[in-house]
């Protein structure tokens, strides 16, 4: 797992980016990761509207994303809450109390080990580990049932609101939300053309990764095309 926009030092990487730079931490991402692409799926939710959902349904979706987080690394609360606040808040939005709170809940079920780590100057750290059990939990997860949200955006009822008084304003809106989409397709697009050039050659969970990237690329460019078809229109208005 890449920790580069952590400033956390990664062997091979020379990325040294600020953990206030996402944006510069995607373009230099040196071992894009399952957690590292999927970043598209809270953005798109948030451009398209949709609801994270009851609070109950964003616990069991933040159980399985910390469980992911750790497929490939052992981590402290501290650097999962970190990753949170800066890559992950992109795909996942959690609060340290949700994220420490999920832990303990991980763990009393033993689908996370823990282990007390020294630390030269600093208190002892606890680092968290997926167990066999918890790896078993999240195969069996995969096979579940994939949950929808269904779309709610108030641009979508400001909309329904049009007038030749307010067309500019809404206007102005759309086009916000255009050019931070053209910013996070440019980062998605440096990503597979440094990662994911030739797909088919990939092992096969980077294969998985690889979708789920494309998928937000073109969803990204089918919303641009809304765009521009909505501030054509609007133009007129």
């Amino acid at each position: 797992l890449c920790r580069a926009g952590t400033g956390r030092e990664v062997p091979g990487c020379r990325a040294r980016c600020s953990p206030q730079d996402p944006a510069l931490y995607y373009a230099n991402i040196c071992d894009p990761s399952f957690l590292c692409i999927v970043l598209h799926m809270r953005a798109l939710a948030e451009y398209a509207g949709e609801d994270p959902g009851p609070e109950g349904k964003r616990t069991m979706a933040l159980a399985h994303a910390i469980m992911t987080a750790l497929l490939e690394d052992d981590l402290s609360g501290y650097e999962l809450a970190r990753d949170f606040e800066t890559s992950l808040g992109f795909f996942w939005q959690a609060s340290h109390q949700q994220i420490y709170l999920e832990l303990r809940k991980l763990s009393d079920k033993h689908w996370l080990s823990k282990r007390e780590v020294s630390q030269r100057g600093k208190p002892n750290k606890i680092v968290y580990g997926l167990t066999k059990a918890g790896r078993e939990g999240l195969a069996e997860w995969v096979y579940s049932t994939t949950r929808t949200q269904a779309a709610k955006d108030d641009l979508l009822v400001k909309l329904y609101n049009l007038d030749s008084g307010n067309a500019g304003h809404l206007a102005g809106e759309i086009s916000a939300r255009r050019e931070e989409m053209m910013r996070r397709l440019y980062l998605y697009e440096k990503i597979r053309r440094r990662h994911y050039a030739n797909p088919e050659t990939l092992p096969t969970r980077r294969k998985g990764v690889y979708l789920a990237l494309a998928l937000g690329i073109r969803q990204g460019e089918q919303f641009l095309a809304w765009c521009d078809e909505a501030l054509l229109l609007l133009a007129s208005a």
